[in-house]
């Protein structure tokens, strides 16, 4: 918790001022008991009205004094917590958005919306708290049992002990509580994920009438997250109830001992009643440092839940010094590059590859699924790190390279098509919102869209819907293109991009690529052969191995598996070949 506090530190002045006008509330507080000792034993005792009048108007002020105060304090306690948790939650989601593919492998979307959401507002609650009830209620005490000992030593020795005691089980339930909220948050994780898998592939569902099983998935993981709430609750049910039987244990001991030395004359009635005020004063607190017990035992889970994302290094991140790539010629080599997932290529995923694309060349992946074609695209724009070997960009390590400024020259147009909710505009314009309207449809009219979104009921400005779910999937792979066309990319990487799309929508998209980019290094991964025989490079992958390179031509003559990929596909109804 404490590492997290540096995002309040902006706001110091509020909660410095929050905690100044809660000391003032403290000093009102202790000051009513002794008033009223006051009024009792100088008033009331000796029938002096003035006394009473003066000391009763004294109380009223400062009750009015303290009331303010309390305004105050929950006002600026309530704008520096708000603006914690807010600078927190964007903290943890720059951090998120600063992850690499590789990272991303490993962390479930479902976990991450609990962290931003779920245990950013547990944290900031425990920052409000803290500000008013979790600092008040020590002062209270201590104020409260230094002036027990002013009043009456002997009674204040007896509270005491019985305010040792209640600590320790304050202590004890806090401590046995945190693993059990951590639990809370680890069930509820398993139910976000299991929800968002559900949204998300709602269609799939329905295809395959799997909504019974899927029902029985999230009852499972919504009981167990019940069952683990319910296990919390039943734990931290007795600690209040404990707390108040013991100050109330207190109390009767306090009027038994208090009593005996009023009648033995040795304290007075005033002093008693101080003393009761005292231990209910201390009463409160420990009853709301119960109840924040368990507050804290969450926020300390969810602080570390979150501590851990944010210590989380990106895998890919720009090296001491790196370079900025002001102009590209689009020169993209591959030198003896390994590639793994868990980077020490012991299951490479790319073994020893070399390859060259020379400024302006169309290059062609093929490859059964799992040889490694979109592993290899991605590592041109850094998605992912090479393992071992070099991959330049105009003769330059793209590790030497700012991946900002790298990907500035990328365009990408992944295998799984991603739209956002907004307009058809807003999608295509994504990477240069600034983007003229002319702009926008000279790239859709490249990506074969220009048609259909005019015929869409706000061409242009029809919202896509959820994940574009008002859209067939050849239509939202064009608008991917188009986005990435948009950008003018000196490298353009085609993902597998134009599999939903018929083979004479495609075709007219690879011309209109070579009219509306024609420096522009092209790397396209299809599996139709037929999309693919014109480029200036056909690469063919087998477990991450280049087996084949060269043009359509050449792997007819040299390349079996070329031969064999093209027969398959083709096979008489292909171009003659000798």
């Amino acid at each position: 918790m404490l590492k997290l506090l540096r995002y309040l530190k902006p706001y110091w002045k509020p909660a410095t001022l929050a905690l100044i006008m809660l000391f003032g509330m403290v000093l009102t507080d202790l000051a009513v008991p002794r008033l009223l000792q006051q009024l009792v034993d100088e008033g009331i005792a000796r029938h002096d009205l003035m006394k009473i009048a003066d000391t009763a108007l004294i109380m009223v002020g400062v009750s009015i004094v303290g009331a303010l105060l309390t305004v105050g304090n929950t006002l600026l306690a309530v704008r520096a917590s708000q603006n914690f948790g807010a600078d927190l939650r964007s903290a943890l989601y720059r951090r998120i958005q600063s992850f690499s593919f590789g990272n991303l492998d490993h962390l479930q979307t479902g976990r991450l919306m609990v962290r931003l959401i779920s245990d950013v507002s547990v944290v900031q609650q425990v920052i409000l708290m803290s500000m008013r009830v979790l600092t008040r209620a020590p002062l209270i005490i201590l104020g409260s049992m230094l002036l027990m000992v002013v009043t009456s030593p002997p009674l204040a020795v007896v509270m005491l002990i019985l305010l040792l005691l209640t600590i320790l089980v304050v202590w004890f339930f806090a401590t046995r509580a945190r693993p059990l909220f951590a639990l809370v948050q680890q069930k509820l994780e398993h139910l976000n994920n299991v929800l968002q898998e559900n949204l998300a592939g709602v269609r799939v569902v329905k295809a395959f009438v799997r909504a019974a099983y899927e029902a029985q998935r999230f009852e499972l993981a919504n009981l167990a997250l019940m069952e683990q709430n319910t296990q919390v609750v039943q734990f931290t049910a007795v600690l209040i109830p404990i707390v108040t039987a013991m100050l109330n244990l207190g109390m009767v001991a306090l009027v038994w001992v208090g009593g005996q030395r009023v009648i033995a004359g040795q304290i007075t009635v005033g002093q008693i009643m101080a003393f009761v005020n005292y231990l209910q004063a201390i009463m409160f607190p420990l009853i709301m440092l119960g109840n924040i017990a368990n507050l804290l035992s969450a926020g300390q889970a969810s602080a570390q839940r979150i501590h851990e994302v944010l210590e989380i290094a990106p895998e890919v991140q720009n090296r001491p010094g790196a370079r900025t790539l002001a102009e590209c010629e689009g020169r993209v080599a591959f030198e003896d590059v390994c590639f793994s997932y868990n980077h020490d290529c012991s299951e490479p995923v790319l073994n020893h590859v070399s390859l060259v694309a020379e400024p302006g060349q169309t290059v062609a992946i093929l490859g059964a699924t799992g040889s490694g074609k979109s592993s290899l695209v991605h590592l041109i724009p850094r998605f992912y790190d090479v393992t071992s070997g070099r991959l330049t960009v105009d003769g330059i390590d793209v590790r030497d390279l700012t991946f900002e400024s790298l990907r500035a020259h990328i365009g990408v147009a992944l295998q799984e098509t991603v739209l956002f909710q907004g307009t058809v505009r807003d999608n295509i314009a994504y990477g240069r919102p600034d983007a003229s309207q002319e702009q926008v449809v000279a790239v859709a009219q490249a990506a074969q869209a220009h048609d259909f979104i005019r015929s869409l009921p706000q061409g242009y400005q029809t919202a896509v819907g959820e994940r574009g779910a008002t859209l067939s999937g050849g239509q939202k792979q064009r608008i991917a293109i188009a986005r990435a066309l948009l950008l003018r990319p000196r490298i353009l990487i085609l993902d597998d991009s134009t599999s939903s799309v018929d083979v004479q929508t495609e075709g007219r998209i690879q011309t209109a690529l070579e009219q509306l980019l024609p420096g522009t290094t092209r790397f396209v991964i299809a599996q139709r052969i037929s999309s693919v025989l014109n480029a200036d490079k056909i690469v063919v992958l087998e477990r991450g191995q280049v087996v084949a390179a060269g043009t359509h031509q050449e792997l007819m003559q040299t390349s079996p598996v070329y031969r064999e990929i093209y027969d398959s596909q083709l096979g008489d109804r292909g171009v003659l070949h000798d």
